[in-house]
């Protein structure tokens, strides 16, 4: 209709004045009066291969844009992405792209550190018992004469440093197997009160040996379908994280109850509180709410990170609460 519009005013123009024989356009357009239909309809189909064109090459203006774009999603740094109003959505989920790729990144540094961080501090730590354990092999060895009080003494340090090798080792291993490898289950039912009792009684001499007692408060006959030995695992890491952090001298208090559809394992312990920061990240991988106690504890910062893949492959959820130098962990895990 345009096109038409414009073809009628300008054939109207023209006719309004009077054309000579000289005149440079009168063969022009005397030309083009005498093929009129045929020139309209060539200025037609140029000027609709042009609408076409440009429409056509819109896209590929876009996609230029969008490529161009692409590459600022490997620079974290720099300004936003900017890209056509009418890319606009494009714009805002690259850059919504971009800001998680930067997050992810750097948590994956940092991560990567705190793993190196533990890694020389664990070599470090090996030493030491190490040391110790030949020293007085050497010393029970080369002192034939000993009296059986001390060698008895020696012999019982010596088995002491050796567990504590034996577990650097083994923290070894499980930043290998965490690193490495997803935990796969093997599910059976189990009467989980009674395997709860049973872990209990094992950890009695460690709680006895730096004056800690047990408060239990364990409901009979609750049953779970679930993987006993990644269960119990999660089990040990709480409580020797209860061990580790208690004040000396306090009761560590530990409960099943069963509620509708559910069960519900707390283990509390009096200790030093551990700040709302700490508590968002204690289940992160490499992590120690006291960074002070390294070699006393001798943990790796893997244990409550695995405790909580386990108890979310159980369908089950696990959280921290700590407040008036109170810790409190809490494990709830579907029925059967």
């Amino acid at each position: 209709m345009v096109l038409a519009g414009v073809a009628a005013a300008a054939y109207f123009l023209c006719s309004r004045f009077t054309w000579h024989y000289d005149d440079p356009l009168y063969p022009i357009l005397n030309l083009m009066h005498d093929y009129l239909p045929a020139v309209y309809i060539s200025t037609l189909i140029i000027f609709w291969l042009a609408i076409t064109l440009l429409a056509l090459m819109r896209p590929y203006r876009y996609i230029d844009d969008i490529v161009a774009a692409s590459e600022q999603l490997t620079r974290p740094e720099g300004e936003p992405i900017e890209l056509p109003g009418q890319l606009k959505g494009v714009q805002d989920r690259m850059n919504l792209l971009r800001e998680e790729s930067a997050r992810n990144a750097a948590a994956a540094r940092e991560a990567e550190q705190r793993k190196s961080d533990l890694i020389v501090y664990l070599a470090h730590d090996l030493k030491t018992p190490l040391t110790s354990v030949i020293g007085y092999l050497s010393l029970l060895r080369d002192e034939p004469d000993l009296s059986p009080e001390l060698r008895a003494k020696y012999t019982g340090i010596a088995a002491e440093k050796a567990q504590r090798l034996e577990n650097l080792i083994n923290e070894f291993f499980d930043i290998t197997r965490f690193s490495l490898s997803n935990i796969e289950l093997e599910p059976e039912e189990v009467n989980f009160s009674m395997m709860l009792e049973q872990i209990i009684s094992e950890f009695e001499p460690i709680l006895a040996a730096k004056g800690l007692s047990w408060e239990p408060d364990i409901a009979p006959g609750i049953r779970l379908i679930c993987d006993t030995d990644k269960m119990e695992r999660v089990i040990d890491n709480l409580i020797r994280n209860a061990v580790s952090y208690s004040y000396p001298d306090t009761p560590v208090r530990i409960s099943l109850k069963g509620q509708p559809g559910r069960a519900e394992l707390k283990v509390i312990n009096r200790g030093k509180t551990i700040s709302a920061d700490k508590l968002e990240r204690i289940f992160d991988q490499f992590f120690r709410a006291d960074s002070a106690r390294v070699t006393a504890t001798g943990g790796s910062g893997l244990g409550l990170a695995i405790a909580r893949q386990i108890v979310e492959l159980h369908g089950g959820r696990i959280w921290a609460e700590s407040s008036g130098e109170t810790i409190t962990f809490t494990v709830v895990l579907p029925l059967m």
